[in-house]
């Protein structure tokens, strides 16, 4: 199907033009798994919430503002990806998913985060890159077993001290923000791995050598004065640093390090939960 074709159909709200979007998808695939990215779609078809024991759900790239309450008997559901769609909230529904692990919502229109979000417990890797947020929702410091979270290419100027409460969190994307400042947080977060604050207003930097389990910090474009210092064996990515080369990127964050782990990739990675 041609994308002028989706696109048109795209604007018709009846069950048969939406069915033919999605080519006709009546059962739900063996592997578990559906992916809708880059339909053209306005509303999610209700009929792939009858798939209940679903836990993978894919859509990327789509016109989506909205979710239908449906949504909510896929208490299955494991990896929720609604990143590049133009959502202005996140819609409630999504809280329910208590067994979500995974949840992609860069590339939106979101200047918040619901309280009710404190739900999804066992949520382990967060985007929200690419949004409107001007300050980091406390409520994410509430997601116990967070251990990714990408919130680069917002508007942050700071970072709120109860993040020091993610004790499992292990990777921090914070490029292209605004941050005039290194975030005080995470200098008593001893159990980071990956720091990104490339692309910000940062003038100083502090010691980070106190940071055992630091293996990657990036400071490049930067307006410092200074390069951090870390322990023995710590990457550096930046000015001054022993190694400048910059690791390939994908809307702001790096996916492409040398590390004996690798942070989670993005959507299109089909990345499977920890």
């Amino acid at each position: 199907m041609g994308n002028s074709l989706k696109a048109i159909l795209a604007f018709v709200p009846s069950n048969k033009c939406q069915k033919y979007l999605i080519e006709d998808l009546e059962e739900m695939p063996a592997d578990k798994m559906v992916d809708l990215s880059g339909r053209q779609m306005r509303r999610l078809p209700v009929h792939i919430c009858s798939f209940r024991e679903l836990v993978k759900l894919y859509l990327s790239d789509n016109n989506l503002n909205h979710l239908p309450p449906e949504l909510e008997q896929l208490q299955n559901l494991q990896i929720l990806a609604l990143d590049f769609n133009n959502f202005k909230a996140l819609p409630l529904v999504v809280c329910t998913l208590k067994q979500l692990c995974i949840l992609y919502l860069g590339n939106n229109k979101l200047c918040s985060l619901p309280l009710e979000l404190r739900l999804l417990q066992n949520l382990k890797t967060l985007w929200i890159e690419s949004n409107c947020l001007q300050y980091l929702p406390e409520v994410v410091c509430e997601l116990s077993l967070l251990k990714t979270l990408h919130a680069g290419s917002n508007a942050l100027r700071t970072l709120p001290p109860q993040l020091q409460c993610l004790q499992e969190l292990r990777t921090i994307w914070l490029s292209g923000n605004l941050l005039s400042e290194f975030p005080p947080v995470l200098l008593d977060m001893p159990f980071l791995e990956v720091i990104d604050v490339d692309r910000n207003s940062i003038q100083f930097f502090p010691s980070l050598a106190h940071l055992p389990g630091l293996k990657l910090v990036i400071y490049d474009h930067n307006p410092c004065r200074n390069a951090p210092k870390v322990a023995k064996g710590v990457r550096r990515v930046g000015r001054w640093s022993e190694e400048t080369p910059e690791p390939r990127k994908r809307s702001g964050a790096v996916i492409e390090i040398t590390l004996d782990e690798k942070p989670l990739l993005p959507p299109a990675a089909k990345t499977e939960p920890e």
